[in-house]
C-alpha cells in the first residue's frame, strides 16, 4: 500500500508539479513505500508531550483554509493511544472558526515545530469535537488543572497519517525559559566560580 501520508498529499495536481520540477520519480519511490497504518511510536509521543504550542488548518465551507496557532502548557496536546490525540479547548476569543469548520468537515493538520533542536512533525488527522456537558470524564483527562484557562470543549484527532519534514530553513529560535537553561544558567555559574576564586585570591593576598 502506499505510505499514508503521500496517499493523503500526492493529488494529481501535487504529482504533476513533481513531474514539472524534476522529482516526481523521487517521490514516486517515496510513495510505494509499504507502511501499516500509522502508529505513534515513542519517539513522536515523547516529541508531542514536549511541546506548548502547535499550528493547526482546518477548512471552511467555502474552500478557505484556516490556520491558527493553539498554545498551552507544555503537554497539553495529549497523546490518549498510538493512535489517537487529545486536548482541551481553552476558550479564545470566541471566534470559533475553527469549531465551526471542524463541523462541517473533520480533517485536520498539525505542524509541531521544535525550534531550538530544528525538528518538525507534521499530522494528518480526523478531529471530532466534543462539548464538557457530553463527555465531563474526558474533559477532566485533558484539562491542565495548574493553567487558569477555561476549558470550553475537547478535540479528539484520530491520526491518518505523519511525516517528519527537512529542518532546512528551519530557524532556531528559543522561549525564556531555553534561554536561561541554556545559556543563562551556565554564564551565572561560571561568573559565580570567578567571583569565588577572586574572593580566595584577594583573601590570600591581604586585601
Amino acid at each position: 500500500m502506499p505510505r499514508r501520508f503521500a496517499a493523503i498529499t500526492f493529488t494529481d495536481s501535487v504529482k504533476a508539479a513533481q513531474s514539472r520540477y524534476g522529482s516526481r520519480e523521487a517521490n514516486r519511490r517515496f510513495e510505494e513505500l509499504e507502511e501499516p497504518r500509522p502508529v505513534l511510536s515513542r519517539t513522536e509521543q515523547d516529541f508531542i508531550a514536549a511541546r506548548d504550542g502547535f499550528y493547526q488548518a482546518t477548512v471552511g465551507q467555502n474552500g478557505w483554509p484556516y490556520v491558527q496557532f493553539r498554545g498551552g502548557p507544555k503537554g497539553f496536546l495529549k497523546v490518549l493511544d498510538e493512535h489517537t490525540l487529545g486536548y482541551a479547548d481553552f476558550r479564545g476569543n470566541v471566534q470559533y472558526i475553527s469549531v465551526g469548520n471542524l463541523a462541517a468537515e473533520s480533517r485536520i493538520a498539525l505542524i509541531l515545530m521544535d525550534y531550538p533542536n530544528r525538528r518538525r512533525l507534521k499530522i494528518w488527522a480526523r478531529a471530532r469535537v466534543v462539548d464538557e456537558a457530553d463527555d465531563p470524564a474526558l474533559i477532566a483527562r485533558l484539562e491542565m488543572p495548574a493553567y487558569r484557562a477555561q476549558v470550553e470543549r475537547a478535540v479528539l484527532l484520530t491520526v491518518e497519517a505523519y511525516d517528519w519534514n527537512c529542518p532546512r530553513h528551519i530557524t532556531p529560535r528559543f522561549t525564556v525559559e531555553e534561554i536561561q537553561g541554556r545559556l543563562l544558567e551556565p554564564l551565572q555559574a561560571r561568573v559565580a566560580e570567578l567571583e569565588r576564586e577572586n574572593a580566595e585570591l584577594r583573601a590570600a593576598a591581604g586585601f
